[in-house]
């Protein structure tokens, strides 16, 4: 992998100050009416009488043997408590528009743990969904959560929510079907990429790329760099250059060639193990993220949920899962763990990250919630979809 030419320590991006708890921005945007307060919507927890939760997640992003999830097996033998554990998240914006309308109406969505991305997960936290945690519960997260993470803008005391991994966005290629792709830039221009190019249906991924090659900074646009860049996305859209944009289903057309080089989360494409697929730290740099659990509004088995949350901040439990998921692992003492699981990977950027490595990372300017919806709808309209 290359040196990384851009800045920022890792920062999740999201919600500004502003925005979280405005009635004004969220009615500005027609989602007054589903705002919740914990007045307004109650929950109640069953933890004690049924020893079960369901946790929603991203496919690809648990340790895997054969059938069996190890990590998952040892926490329901330790504490009795049974997961349904369901890959059912490929995409923030379309998770959203699944359970918004339950969610607004304080309505359950049958999960007990959510994982969303930075700016989601800060929307859903804004418009009141998702429930307070008991950090009792949580001694190993106040323990060893990474001070990088401690503190994002949309939830500043992590109250509502527990990074489960952090990662990156770049490129990635088929070599069987491509040459070396090196470049954002060069996988929307090339002629012999046409028709073979995913985008990710990540609003800030996507367009953070296309704010950095028409020159503008994705931690600090105008209005007119965003036009600029949504005009470009839209000719490159009606070029023919993209065959389509994608959530995390990007994998299987890139492995069978009917994409030749997309946009691609680091974690996938070593979960992949596929040797004509490399991922690759495209020249204009590093997108960084990290994806949160939460508990929604109207779960059930909110302290079985805080139980798991805890669990997986043991720095072995989190050095395991790491070793599988090759994203950054957000647990301090992680690292030292790596020794005497995998210490090939103790010196992984892609998993451990160094300072300086993280310091030429880029995130996406934080949004409020109008500014948020008028810029999916750009998207949206831009992507075709």
């Amino acid at each position: 992998m290359n040196n990384l030419p851009r800045r920022r320590m890792l920062q999740g991006a999201g919600l500004s100050a502003l925005a979280l708890g405005s009635p004004t921005l969220l009615s500005a945007c027609g989602t007054e009416s589903q705002v919740q307060t914990e007045d307004s919507c109650k929950s109640t927890d069953k933890s004690e009488e049924e020893k079960e939760l369901v946790f929603s997640n991203w496919p690809e992003y648990i340790d895997v043997q054969g059938k069996r999830m190890p990590t998952l097996e040892q926490f329901e033998t330790e504490t009795g408590i049974d997961v349904t554990y369901d890959t059912d998240i490929n995409d923030n914006a379309d998770f959203f528009g699944k359970v918004k309308d339950q969610l607004g109406s304080c309505e359950p969505i049958g999960r007990d743990i959510i994982t969303m991305t930075d700016s989601t997960a800060g929307r859903m936290i804004a418009l009141g969904w998702m429930q307070q945690l008991d950090k009792d519960n949580l001694p190993n997260v106040e323990a060893n959560l990474i001070e990088s993470l401690r503190s994002p803008s949309w939830d500043s005391e992590r109250e509502y929510s527990v990074p489960w991994q952090a990662g990156l966005t770049g490129i990635a290629y088929n070599a069987d079907v491509a040459e070396e792709v090196t470049s954002f830039e060069e996988m929307l221009t090339r002629s012999d990429l046409k028709g073979k190019v995913g985008l990710l249906t990540e609003m800030e991924d996507t367009m953070a790329f296309m704010l950095v090659i028409n020159g503008a900074d994705p931690e600090d646009f105008s209005d007119d760099e965003w036009e600029t860049a949504i005009d470009h996305l839209t000719e490159v859209v009606g070029s023919g250059q993209v065959r389509r944009f994608t959530g995390n289903d990007y994998i299987r057309d890139l492995k069978s060639g009917n994409l030749a080089a997309c946009m691609a989360w680091s974690g996938d494409i070593a979960a992949a193990e596929d040797d004509r697929i490399p991922f690759v730290q495209p020249e204009e740099g590093l997108n960084i993220w990290s994806d949160n659990m939460m508990v929604p509004n109207k779960a059930e088995h909110k302290a079985n949920a805080e139980a798991l949350m805890n669990y997986y901040y043991d720095p072995v439990v989190a050095a395991t899962l790491a070793a599988w998921v090759w994203y950054i692992c957000p647990v301090d003492g992680a690292r030292e763990a790596m020794e005497k699981i995998d210490p090939s990977l103790v010196d992984n950027n892609l998993i451990f990250p160094s300072e300086d490595f993280l310091g030429s990372t880029r995130s996406f300017m934080a949004l409020d919630e109008k500014t948020r919806q008028q810029y999916e709808t750009d998207f949206r309209q831009a992507s075709g979809a």
